[in-house]
């Protein structure tokens, strides 16, 4: 509900975030940190607490050129977008093709990841891009 009425601008975080000042509203605080200012979905939103539980560093909703804006960018190397089923129609099927293709030639790995995957398997989703990073990391990608 709370990431609802900051997308839709009915509250605002900083006013939040200096309504629970003091030392009981840590966690309370702690969930203000996980939300996404401008979530195009839920899927984002859950991608999103579950990559920040693990660790990752990431940005949300950057812009690559040749590609346009991507769900993140974790590691300043993978995209991860989130696919709602929108993406299951052929025009969108082609478009994602195309800039999963333009994000390879630009130097990103890519991956996907459906309501399936982030909802009800986060953590093989998390498993997937932290193989994926330790991967590029080691420079074991075959060409």
């Amino acid at each position: 509900m709370l990431q609802c009425a900051v997308g839709r601008g009915d509250i605002n975080v900083d006013f939040l975030r200096s309504a629970l000042a003091g030392n009981r509203n840590g966690r309370a605080r702690g969930i203000l940190d996980l939300l996404i200012p401008r979530a195009d979905s839920v899927l984002e939103v859950l991608a999103n607490v579950a990559f920040r539980r693990a660790g990752l560093q990431l940005r949300r909703h950057v812009e690559i050129a040749g590609v346009g804006e991507v769900d993140f960018l974790v590691e300043d190397c993978i995209v991860v977008e989130t696919d709602g089923a929108t993406h299951l129609e052929p025009r969108q099927v082609t478009k994602d093709r195309r800039r999963n293709n333009a994000a390879m030639v630009g130097g990103y790995l890519v991956l996907r990841y459906g309501y399936d995957d982030v909802v009800h398997h986060p953590e093989r989703m998390v498993a997937e891009v932290k193989a994926v990073l330790a991967m590029w990391r080691r420079g074991d990608f075959r060409l």
